[in-house]
């Protein structure tokens, strides 16, 4: 009498491959919505958002520049193709995100309790995380 086996692997490779697409869409929309609704706050100035800038020694006019790169950079990692585009989305946004922590942390401004840089290091995160778990279709094909 033979035993049948019970591959657990088998039969979890589906759910991990849908626990990572829900964990890469949960990570890819919350980055675009933190990325347009911050660029909002720069394109129409928002007292904080100013505010912060003006601390850390940016010009005025920059808060425009870098609204504009994270709208297109949230635009081109939500669509389909282009997945050339999207790996400068996410370098700059990689780039923009670790280079306001670092602002913020060369400059004592932390916020309160922080926050400044929970923010964008949490923002950070989000970046690497939407990054590492696109699936196939959305990355370069390996040479």
């Amino acid at each position: 009498m033979t035993a049948i086996a019970h591959t657990p692997s088998l039969q979890t490779a589906p759910t991990r491959a849908r626990l990572r697409t829900y964990a890469y869409w949960a990570a890819t929309l919350t980055l675009a919505f933190t990325m347009t609704s911050g660029a909002f706050g720069e394109f129409t100035h928002q007292y904080g958002t100013l505010e912060t800038h003006t601390i850390l020694g940016y010009p005025t006019y920059f808060l425009t520049l870098i609204a504009t790169w994270k709208v297109l950079g949230s635009a081109a990692i939500l669509a389909p193709g282009f997945p050339r585009v999207k790996e400068w989305a996410y370098a700059g946004m990689f780039f923009n995100m670790s280079g306001a922590f670092i602002s913020h942390l060369v400059q004592h401004d932390n916020g309160t309790a922080g926050m400044h840089l929970i923010a964008t290091g949490t923002i950070l995160a989000l970046v690497v995380a939407s990054w590492s778990l696109r699936p196939a279709s959305r990355t370069l094909p390996s040479r």
